[in-house]
């Protein structure tokens, strides 16, 4: 039998819940979908939403420590250069460490890296060959870099 490839829920352990919740509201631009004292939840995505919860709950609710790491990168494609510029600004001011300062990427496009106050790391980018369908199916296309 097959599975359905799905995500549903992406759950982000954080050191101090209020310092992200500023980041993800205000640098991000984002709207809570649910705002809880020990909880925050946004929409992200047809069916998908990011949670933010403190460290110490995350591991006492899965009975396994939770530290922070950067073995992976969530990221965020906007409709142009221009757009990412003015997202990695907005992160700035509202705390992020930015790791790569926009620039043209290997794969033809324009990307940045920044960290959310926890060190997640984000890449703020733009790829002119990555689509969504009106059913919310992703298409990507190779892209000339030389473009």
């Amino acid at each position: 039998m097959d599975m359905d490839q799905q995500l549903s829920m992406v759950t982000l352990g954080v050191a101090d819940l209020a310092r992200s919740r500023r980041f993800y509201t205000e640098g991000l631009g984002w709207t809570p979908l649910l705002d809880l004292d020990e909880v925050v939840f946004y929409q992200v995505g047809k069916g998908v939403a990011l949670a933010l919860f403190p460290l110490a709950d995350l591991a006492a609710d899965t009975g396994a420590p939770a530290t922070p790491g950067t073995p992976f990168t969530l990221a965020r494609n906007l409709g142009s250069p221009a757009e990412v510029d003015a997202a990695v600004a907005r992160a700035r001011e509202a705390g992020a460490e930015v790791l790569k300062e926009p620039r043209r990427a290997a794969f033809g496009g324009y990307h940045a890296y920044v960290t959310d106050p926890d060190g997640h790391r984000w890449e703020i980018c733009h790829n002119p060959g990555w689509s969504v369908a009106e059913d919310g199916t992703v298409r990507l296309a190779a892209v000339d870099p030389e473009s």
